[in-house]
């Protein structure tokens, strides 16, 4: 080797790549911008919005700190609504009278800037879902604005606010038990209803899957088809009062119309249903029409119908009739009731073709096993008020009915 030559060591050289150094979090500085630029606008959301548009910050990873300066007017401590260390404004959601009019434009407010920046939306979710489960953290005033918020927010079908980001988070059992998630739903229901219709709210409920359960608002002492009435009639809320009763109305008779069907199709004891229909009838307090209209719903349901052949249709159901004609006995007390399922004869030959030519045959039957009394079907043939098919099956009875009008003038 040569005194000029330099060793060197042998082997492959191996290129090592930089790694990308990532910036440390600072959701402390980006508050503190943020809550900078409240204060020089002071307070103006136009203003607010327009300088947080064309603001050099980091939106993308400090979103949930923005909405905690949105709600709060600084940064929140972690896992807590408290106040974390750093500059605040007093024009925050929490800080405002509780009232719709203050509170509208921060929701359109949050509402522009969610379109210009779509990315916020999980941020706005993540923060709204930490806020509802900590509700026991707020004070009561503060819990009235953000229901009021929230329900405006619904209002003006705020993008990135999907009702399940909403109700479920409400449902921790801690929450419910102090009567905290009943107060704040009862805020929600009532400044919802100002600008929107009961069918609305339901629909909001519906996606929540809220609609089945609303006594899961109620405190376990108070969870009672009562405690619901009681307290949203003292909140004033009856609309919403009568769409509970009513959904545990057909929930009864959807009860009742099953035990029954099931009954029938096992071919119960005549004493063994009559004994189950009054029951439910006690428990329920059902109306006596309902009653007779179920019955004869699921008696003609049990038949068991053919396709083509008519007088099959006819014996079935004439046969149905005669076995629990003892069962429509019990039930048609009154000439009222007799009129009631007559009408409900009616309707259900109307609307299945295949009974059409079965009325009188059916309307006979009855006669016969002396559900209906001679009086009541004279009444429908003559002064009958549901046009359905009325025409058609006052023809087909004629010659029943000149034949009760004969007997009647024998006798």
């Amino acid at each position: 080797m040569s005194s000029k030559e330099r060793p060197t060591l042998g082997g492959t050289r191996i290129k090592t790549r930089k790694r990308n150094i990532a910036a440390p979090l600072d959701p402390a500085a980006f508050a503190d911008a943020v809550v900078q630029i409240y204060l020089d606008n002071a307070g103006d959301l136009e203003l607010v919005a327009k300088s947080i548009e064309s603001a050099d910050l980091n939106f993308s990873r400090y979103g949930d700190t923005f909405f905690e300066v949105v709600f709060t007017g600084g940064r929140t401590q972690p896992g807590t609504t408290k106040p974390d260390e750093g500059e605040r404004h007093p024009y925050s959601i929490i800080d405002c009278e509780p009232t719709r009019e203050i509170i509208l434009p921060s929701v359109i407010y949050t509402q522009k800037i969610l379109r210009r920046k779509p990315f916020l939306i999980k941020n706005l979710e993540n923060v709204m879902r930490r806020f509802l489960q900590s509700l026991e953290l707020f004070e009561e005033n503060e819990r009235k604005k953000l229901a009021i918020f929230t329900a405006l927010a619904f209002s003006q079908k705020l993008s990135g606010l999907p009702p399940e980001t909403v109700f479920q988070p409400l449902l921790k059992d801690n929450l419910v038990a102090k009567g905290i998630v009943l107060s704040f739903i009862t805020d929600f229901f009532k400044e919802y209803l100002v600008d929107n219709s009961l069918d609305d709210l339901i629909s909001i409920l519906k996606r929540g899957k809220m609609e089945e359960n609303l006594m899961d608002f109620f405190p376990s002492a108070k969870r009672s088809a009562e405690g619901f009435s009681e307290h949203f009639s003292k909140e004033g809320l009856i609309p919403l009062v009568e769409y509970n009763e009513k959904k545990i109305f057909e929930v009864k008779l959807k009860e009742m119309k099953s035990a029954l069907t099931t009954q029938i199709a096992e071919e119960a004891d005549m004493s063994e249903v009559i004994d189950t229909v009054k029951q439910r009838v006690k428990d329920a307090k059902l109306p006596d029409i309902e009653i007779v209209r179920i019955l004869w719903d699921v008696l003609m349901d049990a038949v068991q119908w053919s396709g083509k052949n008519q007088q099959q249709n006819a014996n079935s159901a004439l046969r149905q009739v005669k076995t629990w004609a003892e069962l429509l006995n019990t039930f048609c007390i009154n000439g009222k009731l007799e009129l009631e399922l007559l009408y409900k004869v009616q309707m259900q030959c109307y609307e299945d073709a295949k009974l059409m030519k079965l009325f009188p045959e059916i309307v006979r039957s009855l006669y016969d096993q002396d559900v209906l009394a001679e009086d009541t079907i004279l009444h429908w043939f003559r002064k009958g008020t549901n046009p359905k098919g009325r025409q058609t099956f006052v023809k087909a009875l004629e010659p029943f009915v000149n034949w009760l009008e004969e007997a009647e003038e024998e006798e």
